[in-house]
């Protein structure tokens, strides 16, 4: 008797250590996949939310709503699809102030500054700077990558992020915009891989409507990161 107790006992252990193995197999494969490990530095991005705290940028022609704070939400919003995808991503702001310490005289060069800092002791993969534009006429729509001059890196991110948001955007009737190489601290403070992505037009009426609705800035997020994935994805072969 006591033999058939140990056998069915050995045997109840051994199918319940095979259920808990099946299972635990069944969960990996259904949980997504991240694209690089998070140990991996040279997966590393930097996102720099623009302007911020007394320097708010332009204004939505309609909403009113300040391009800083704008700016921040489409940055939180790419931060997390950029970690679902294992990229260790570090932020030059994190809250609706600037980086400038006090609001004195020279507060825009400060701020500057310490945003140079930051990416150059991350030393990132690449570095993308949330903005959005403005124009008199209220006719310009879409979204454009900027882009340092003589910077072929940067250049490829660009492209590779235009062509997705050209696509967005695309849906809603708008033309698709060409990248463009710019003058901007932004792109020159560092040799690292850098651009300029304007979101959209907050002189535009239906742009602004977009930029400031959370669903709309998640998708700008989504394709924002999928211009990122590609370019790193080419660049690693």
């Amino acid at each position: 008797m006591d033999m058939k107790r140990n056998v069915f006992a050995l045997f109840t252990a051994v199918m319940m250590s095979f259920v808990l193995a099946v299972a635990l197999c069944l969960r990996v494969l259904s949980a997504p996949q991240t694209v690089f490990s998070q140990a991996d530095n040279s997966m590393k991005i930097v996102l720099d939310a623009g302007h911020g705290g007394v320097d708010g940028g332009v204004v939505g022609v309609r909403s009113g709503e300040k391009e800083s704070d704008i700016n921040l939400s489409i940055t939180l919003k790419l931060k997390d699809e950029l970690e679902s995808m294992g990229f260790a991503v570090v932020l030059t702001r994190k809250t609706q102030a600037g980086l400038y310490g006090t609001a004195t005289k020279g507060f825009k060069r400060r701020d500057m500054q310490k945003r140079k800092e930051i990416i150059e002791a991350e030393e990132p993969a690449l570095v993308i700077s949330i903005h959005q534009n403005f124009y008199p006429s209220q006719t310009l729509r879409g979204a454009q990558v900027f882009y340092a001059k003589d910077g072929e890196k940067g250049k490829a991110l660009a492209g590779a992020i235009q062509e997705k948001l050209n696509g967005l955007y695309q849906g809603e009737g708008v033309k698709a915009r060409n990248i463009a190489a710019g003058d901007y601290y932004m792109l020159n403070c560092t040799t690292f891989p850098s651009v300029i992505v304007e979101c959209g037009f907050l002189s535009s009426p239906a742009d602004d409507m977009l930029l400031t609705s959370n669903a709309w800035q998640k998708r700008i997020a989504e394709k924002i990161a999928a211009g990122a994935l590609a370019y790193l994805s080419g660049a690693a072969t």
